[in-house]
């Protein structure tokens, strides 16, 4: 996933939490689901992170052979300008990007039927 192609805002936003406990009616709910996004959004950026910055590992312990290398100064500069993690977990909520099921609801409507 491209995240800085989404449209989640930079900086801390006002939001009113109304629209937000829409979806579910619960606006605790809706808080729990918004923060497991961003829990996967956070891992998802962690690993890739780490991934490119493998390439420039050097396995060599020598203090004469540390240097700056421009490209990992580079890939480390776009992901600290990225939106935080809970910023774009909260954008594909409101955008209705994001998948939920209650199981115990589920569960309670099975054996209401029954």
């Amino acid at each position: 996933m491209d995240y800085k192609k989404s449209k989640a805002p930079v900086n801390t936003v006002t939001r009113n939490i109304m629209d937000l406990s829409e979806e579910t009616g619960n606006i605790y709910e809706s808080v729990a689901i918004i923060g497991k996004r961003a829990n996967q959004i956070s891992a998802q950026i962690k690993d890739d992170l780490s991934k490119k910055l493998a390439e420039f590992a050097s396995y060599n312990d020598s203090l004469e052979e540390v240097f700056e290398n421009r490209e990992q100064i580079e890939i480390s500069r776009y992901y600290e300008k990225l939106p935080k993690p809970v910023l774009l977990a909260t954008q594909e909520f409101v955008e209705g990007k994001v998948y939920w099921r209650d199981t115990q609801r589920e569960q309670a409507n099975n054996q209401m039927e029954m």
